[in-house]
């Protein structure tokens, strides 16, 4: 009868032991997915072997799937667009927007709108315009516009910063 049940306490112990290394590996198989998920859908490279945890943000809840969120519908960029497009009624005025460099991004009363060269069909007012380059560059301007007016705006974008820094 002893040894029975030390036999039986044996294949328990065995049993609970499988189980932990089980959930121990299928445990840290879904960290390792949810990280080379986050790490390739952020543009991260890795060596070949590395896995990279993300970090921690404090955005509220956050997705804890490893599938890859994509938005549905429109970009932002065209929502702002169709919105300043939808107001412009039948005394639409025309703004066309440059700068130099060109593909900056195009920011109006705070809202993206896209990258230069843009037209755009907006209703008459006072308008600012902020244009964002790819390197810092920065440049705004208000823009006054009167019913059907057409109007061209060239920036050229300032560097915020340095480009090289040379140390003596």
């Amino acid at each position: 009868m002893r040894k029975l049940l030390l036999n039986l306490v044996g294949r328990m112990f065995i049993f609970s032991l499988l189980i932990l290394v089980g959930c121990a590996a299928a445990g840290a198989q879904a960290v390792a997915e949810a990280a080379a998920t986050s790490s390739v859908s952020s543009g991260a490279s890795a060596q070949a072997g590395t896995v990279i945890l993300p970090q921690k943000t404090n955005l509220g809840a956050q997705n804890t799937s490893p599938h890859l969120v994509v938005p549905s519908g429109p970009p932002a960029e065209v929502i702002n667009r169709q919105a300043l497009e939808k107001r412009a009624g039948k005394n639409a005025c025309k703004l066309l927007l440059r700068s130099t460099p060109t593909g900056a991004q195009v920011w109006i009363d705070g809202a993206f709108v896209g990258d230069t060269p843009l037209l755009l069909l907006v209703p008459p007012g006072k308008y600012q315009i902020q244009m964002k380059g790819q390197r810092l560059e920065y440049a705004k301007q208000v823009v006054s516009l009167l019913p059907r007016e057409t109007q061209e705006v060239a920036l050229t974008l300032a560097v915020r910063y340095p480009l090289r820094v040379r140390v003596h």
